[in-house]
């Protein structure tokens, strides 16, 4: 009897094993449906920057020449002609963004990062969300405003101003989400020490946040790289080589816009070579920002 019994006891539970293994069965194989799919969006994902790039890459790599990046543009019907002004106005454009964006950015994003509850921060807070949101071209129309009718002229500084606007609010969140991970035993360390407040947060945690805050800059400046609607209120472009920021000046946008709009052919081989030269400025860029997150993060 006692036999019959121990066989039944096994009989069940070697069921419930089956059915259990069957079970586990299923949930493997569901994960790893799971995970194909994912994989497989992602890949779907890439495709449209791949496509883009390479065809880009296409049009654009017959175009680039040493003559291409070092001389100026020429009239219509001459063969040849380059975009040097348009580098060198970009390259321009970008420092005066950088000169408008970074101090107040990382001055509003220090203030935020000390102070993170209360009315005014989160009022500020909201503000730079909403002037991320604003369309680029309601930018250009202020700067237009601003500086464009007070100085009475087009000029790189109006573009510069447009440009450091939209730059503004990724510098200002990029520097409080990361002065946030700063451990407060740092700061706690430096006031024991009889440290003023101030000079902790110039020489302590500043420097310790240094590489998130750079990350975010660099961002930001792969972000208003290729703007073009701003600048036709304010830089308005200009075929000669102009260094005098008070003066209108050529950019890469701008010259691919005019290009490309034109019914040239010579015209249009320049618009995709200086696409390609500033797509690659701004993938450049977005690498060197990866490689910087990547190393400070592994630091703290």
């Amino acid at each position: 009897m006692s036999v019959d019994v121990r066989s039944e006891t096994t009989g069940i539970s070697g069921a419930r094993g089956d059915r259990g293994d069957a079970g586990v069965g299923r949930r493997i194989f569901k994960d790893g449906l799971f995970r194909a799919v994912v994989v497989l969006l992602s890949m779907l994902s890439l495709v449209p920057l791949i496509l883009i790039l390479v065809y880009i890459a296409r049009n654009g790599i017959s175009a680039i020449r040493w003559g291409f990046l070092s001389s100026l543009p020429r009239p219509v019907g001459d063969t040849g002609g380059g975009i040097s002004n348009a580098i060198a106005g970009t390259a321009i454009l970008i420092v005066l963004a950088c000169a408008v964006a970074i101090p107040l950015g990382i001055g509003a994003g220090i203030f935020l990062s000390e102070n993170r509850r209360g009315r005014f921060p989160s009022a500020v807070r909201l503000f730079a969300d909403v002037l991320q949101g604003i369309p680029s071209i309601v930018i250009g129309i202020i700067a237009y405003v601003w500086v464009v009718l007070t100085m009475g002229r087009f000029s790189a500084l109006s573009g510069g101003v447009a440009l450091g606007i939209m730059m503004l609010p990724v510098v200002i969140r990029a520097t409080e989400e990361t002065l946030k991970l700063i451990p407060d035993t740092l700061r706690e360390a430096s006031l024991a020490l009889g440290v003023p407040y101030h000079r902790t947060v110039l020489r302590v945690v500043l420097p310790a946040g240094l590489g998130g805050i750079m990350t975010g800059v660099l961002i930001g400046v792969a972000r208003i790289a290729g703007e073009t609607a701003p600048l036709l209120f304010t830089a308005f472009g200009s075929p000669y080589m102009n260094l005098n920021i008070f003066k209108p000046i050529a950019s890469l946008p701008l010259v691919i816009f005019n290009y490309a709009t034109s019914p040239y052919p010579e015209w249009h081989s320049l618009a995709w070579g200086a696409s390609l030269v500033l797509v690659l400025m701004v993938l450049g860029l977005s690498l060197v920002a990866k490689v910087v997150t990547r190393r400070w993060t592994v630091r703290f």
